[in-house]
């Protein structure tokens, strides 16, 4: 038994120290590779594991799972970002970012072994049932999510359109878990809308960041404008969980002057050190056609709020910090999440990837938005928000944020933000609705109006007299 472990061991190690020097990543990976040789004797360690699992174990199992749950284990074991995506879900993500794919609607993670809700989707089956950011899901019909992958988990609520699944959700404030059924749909999502609030104050909301988003904001934008001149717009980005780079450029270019840096990513690799610009060339995906050239010329200079939530990150903090350095833009609101992380996709030779945190991302000013977010310019609380709502700095394992880099231009004057509130009322609401509260707060602001924190304050009351004339 110990020489036919042995043997094993040793087989395992030639066989896995060929499987990662023939891995393809990119060149860049294997000039770090070249510099950072082979751990041998954990190599080794390894392979006993390895060894041990096939000659021991009370089942056998086959190398290939075993090779696969080692490469998850690596992956996840870094931060909450990073993932080894198989064949489905690789394709899954690139379908994702069309715009079109099956499932609930929600964009999803993991912690302490159960699956978190990020974010639902708007208008999806997630959304329309409730579901919450912070939420945990334990359950999936009967099978317990504990001791999953993510990429298990989320094959599981995957399904044909019109199947039920029961969640079983765990969620903070509330006594016990209870079950929400949810009937799958093919998602659609309608990254962009936008409507006249009322006569010259326009409303644009950006759910996600898509391939299209760019072009489908300045369809949104024109419309607007057909209407005519605006003497206020609000880019809202509550809730909206980010999505591809380019299209949060896309977006920022949309309101900045053109060539000014946009957003700037730090890592280890020279690929990882980049600059984005409001240009063509960083916010026009291949060879298209530059989509902001017809765009209304009063879309640079009309008076801007930005509203964002504890539900906005990444991509659309990358927009919220942009517009604020440059102050082309005021953003309300509460702390965004604080994904400010940079994952890149290397697909593998076996129409498998994975998804590496390679970068931080960098405000124009050089702020870090990992694990901090984005903090408002004026402080208006969530009617109907949890008040321990769950961000980036509190997941486990995340990376840390990082301050060090020297501010490009000069930083935006972010005024005084004003103090929480212990709690929230516990009614949701619709955004963009009738009782939007920010967005109610937001056309005060761009009227010269006052501006309350919180909803119970005696002042909304004279704020709602004084804005009713201008109706």
């Amino acid at each position: 038994m110990g020489t036919k472990f042995k043997s094993i061991s040793l087989v395992v190690v030639g066989v896995l120290a060929g499987v990662l020097l023939s891995l393809n990543f990119s060149a860049v990976a294997q000039r770090e590779a070249a510099r950072y040789p082979l751990p041998v004797d954990e190599l080794r360690t390894f392979a006993e594991v390895f060894g041990a699992i096939k000659t021991g174990y009370v089942e056998p199992v086959e190398d290939k799972k075993l090779i696969t749950e080692a490469i998850n284990g690596m992956l996840t074991g870094l931060d909450p970002h990073s993932a080894y995506l198989d064949q489905e879900a690789f394709k899954e993500l690139q379908v994702g970012t069309q715009g079109e794919f099956g499932g609930l609607g929600i964009e999803v993670g993991m912690e302490d072994g159960f699956v978190k809700v990020v974010s639902p989707i708007e208008d999806t089956p997630a959304f329309r049932a409730g579901l919450k950011p912070g939420d945990l899901i334990i359950k999936l019909d009967e099978t317990p999510v504990k001791g999953m992958t993510l990429s298990d988990a989320v094959k599981r609520m995957r399904g044909k359109p019109k199947t039920a699944i029961r969640l079983t959700i765990v969620r903070k404030g509330e006594a016990k878990p209870f079950e929400v059924t949810v009937v799958r749909d093919v998602i659609r999502v309608q990254s962009v809308k936008s409507k006249i609030i009322e006569p010259g104050y326009g409303y644009v909301r950006v759910s996600q960041f898509q391939e299209h988003t760019g072009q489908n904001l300045v369809q949104h934008l024109a419309g607007l404008y057909k209407e005519g001149a605006l003497k206020g717009l609000v880019l809202d980005l509550r809730n909206d969980p980010g999505g591809l780079l380019n299209g949060a450029v896309g977006v920022s270019a949309a309101f900045l002057p053109h060539d000014v840096l946009v957003v700037s990513t730090d890592g280890r690799t020279e690929d990882a050190k980049r600059k984005y610009n409001a240009t063509p060339e960083d916010y026009v995906r291949g060879r298209g056609e530059d989509y902001l050239r017809g765009i209304p010329a009063g879309v640079k200079t009309v008076p801007m709020v930005v509203l964002v939530n504890g539900g906005s990150a990444s991509a659309s903090e990358i927009v919220a910090g942009a517009l604020q350095d440059y102050k082309r833009a005021t953003v309300i609101g509460t702390q965004t999440f604080g994904k400010g992380s940079v994952q890149t996709i290397m697909p593998l030779n076996n129409n498998t990837a994975i998804k590496l945190t390679t970068a931080r991302y960098y405000t124009p000013s050089g702020r870090s938005i990992q694990a901090k977010g984005i903090s408002p310019d004026v402080q208006v609380e969530e009617p109907g928000a949890p008040t321990d709502r769950v961000r980036e700095v509190d997941l486990l394992k995340h990376l840390e944020g990082d301050q060090t880099q020297q501010p490009a231009v000069k930083p935006a004057d972010q005024g005084a933000e004003q103090k929480a509130p212990d709690e929230a009322p516990a009614k949701p609401i619709e955004l963009g609705g009738p009782d939007d509260f920010q967005l109610k707060q937001a056309l005060n602001y761009l009227k010269g109006l006052p501006v309350v924190a919180k909803l119970d304050q005696p002042a909304v009351k004279a704020a709602a007299q004084q804005a009713a004339p201008a109706k």
